[in-house]
């Protein structure tokens, strides 16, 4: 194969299907039929020797010879792309609809001050909340029903951290801890928590899936102990209700306490054994990638994360500033 000879207009057909990872979302994204993606791929094949992309029942995998390519492919496109696009984006002039998936707890924190954002900054821009009922927000983002996931997705984030063939593109937003969260009555109020009276008592977990485990059985199970999960919910709202008006008790993100809107009623205490940190991470496709609009979006993020969340931590998330009660 001669570099002479070679069609450039199929590499960036070979970048669409791999940012797709599937030949009829590539056709929309150019604007093409799925027969001519198809016919593309098979010219780049016979030229390049390789098969490059697989079917599977999901779409298409890509062989190793095409996840080598790919990122000097991308990153050859996007210099010039770079170089043809106009750089001035303003936002206050942009049209354009996101949709972000977020739990409960979450958006009712990051949404009032990224409104007020878009209100002052950015009128034109639209926001549509879509349910996150999983750790696992990749499918959503790959089929295109969501433009951006934030949320705490451990073992998402460990995978993309090794990956770099994925289409999918993260960013650590913050680090916190967990804390047990109960009623200001609760017995265990005025006592030490420590893992006794803490497997003793009943509680209550929030679990997108129903499943009545998490991670916090599995740091128990560890140490050889268990605890009696009464509840779960799908819903940090719905846990702050219940657990400021019963004797459940529960473990939240820190920062996450305040978004239940019964920090008068709640207080939290250290746990008696080690949890991993909770991040929160800010998940997106490379098709957007480089798109003004949604790059001020995830930067809008970044940069409004650190002094909302240093402020909710400070405050102790609206709850009493020592987390123990004597």
């Amino acid at each position: 194969m001669s570099f002479l000879t070679l069609d450039l207009n199929l590499l960036r057909v070979f970048d669409a299907v791999m940012t797709e990872q599937n030949l009829t979302r590539a056709a929309g994204h150019l604007a093409m039929t799925q027969p001519a993606v198809s016919n593309a791929i098979k010219r780049l094949r016979e030229s390049l020797g390789d098969e490059l992309l697989i079917r599977t029942a999901y779409g298409v995998k890509p062989t190793p010879r095409a996840e080598a390519l790919w990122p000097s492919v991308r990153s050859a496109l996007a210099s010039l792309e770079a170089a043809v696009t106009p750089e001035t984006f303003d936002v206050s002039k942009t049209h354009a609809t996101f949709r972000m998936a977020m739990a409960d707890a979450t958006a009712a924190f990051w949404l009032p001050s990224l409104m007020r954002s878009i209100e002052r900054e950015a009128p034109g821009v639209n926001v549509r909340m879509m349910p996150l009922t999983t750790r696992e927000p990749r499918p959503m983002l790959l089929r295109g029903d969501i433009d951006l996931a934030v949320g705490f997705f451990p073992g998402v984030a460990a995978q993309l951290s090794s990956d770099t063939s994925s289409p999918i593109r993260h960013e650590r937003l913050y680090s916190g801890k967990y804390v047990c969260v109960m009623r200001r009555g609760h017995p265990l109020a005025k006592v030490e928590l420590n893992l006794d009276n803490y497997c003793a008592a009943n509680h209550l977990l929030v679990s997108f899936s129903g499943r009545a485990h998490g991670l916090v059985d599995e740091a128990l199970a560890q140490i050889h102990r268990e605890r009696r999960i009464l509840l779960t919910v799908n819903q940090f709202f719905t846990a702050g209700r219940v657990v400021a008006n019963s004797d459940l008790i529960t473990v939240l993100p820190r920062h996450l306490i305040a978004s239940t809107g019964m920090t008068e009623s709640l207080l939290y205490k250290d746990l008696p054994f080690a949890l991993p940190a909770v991040h929160l991470d800010m998940l997106w496709h490379e098709r957007d990638a480089r798109s003004p609009a949604h790059k001020w979006l995830r930067n809008h993020l970044e940069e409004m994360n650190t002094p909302t969340l240093r402020s909710a931590t400070a405050a102790g998330g609206g709850v009493a500033p020592k987390p123990h009660i004597e």
